[in-house]
């Protein structure tokens, strides 16, 4: 998601860099303000509504750039959810809701870039996770379930995609106030 919090901050960042940016998200409204506050600010942006739980809607997405832009130098896996609460509180649908999310997501995202990056002769995948993707976190069971599943993920592609010219790049933060939980 590049609609708030650290994903608008990164559109805002790479906009002023002189990128054309393409935020995705799944609420329109969400992204049209997202576009006016990229726009007010001078970055070349398009927006998509795109359910990144669909593989067949990120497929959809990175097509409409590859025919819109020829390239996509970068990607970068953003989108989250988070269920707080004890395990015991969490059912299988907690779960399954956050390795949608953190894991499929990016997974499907790369698997969809990858190929046109290796045309290109190269590009770059930024995978968000979390200091949750590294240490586990009481009452945060499905995030870092997820976060740790999109971590070795992202650390295993770095060294066999690093002979295409594609680096992979995971970020960890730590906590950060959004709005969430």
């Amino acid at each position: 998601m590049a609609t708030r919090s650290l994903g608008l901050v990164l559109a805002r960042e790479l906009g002023r860099l002189g990128a054309r940016v393409t935020i995705a998200a799944r609420d329109r409204a969400e992204l049209e303000r997202a576009r006016e506050d990229l726009v007010a600010r001078g970055v070349e942006v398009e927006i998509a509504v795109c359910d990144m739980r669909r593989h067949e809607d990120i497929e959809q997405l990175v097509q409409q750039v590859v025919t819109r832009t020829s390239t996509i130098d970068v990607l970068i896996n953003n989108a989250g959810v988070i269920q707080v609460g004890p395990y015991d509180h969490m059912d299988i649908r907690d779960f399954e809701e956050a390795m949608a999310v953190h894991f499929w997501a990016p997974l499907h995202a790369m698997r969809a870039v990858i190929p046109t990056m290796r045309r290109q002769g190269g590009g770059r995948i930024v995978n968000i996770s979390s200091v949750g993707g590294k240490i586990g976190v009481p009452h945060l069971a499905p995030y870092c379930a997820s976060k740790f599943a999109l971590t070795g993920l992202s650390e295993s592609l770095r060294a066999e995609l690093s002979r295409d010219g594609i680096c992979v790049t995971t970020v960890c933060p730590g906590l950060m106030r959004i709005g969430s939980p």
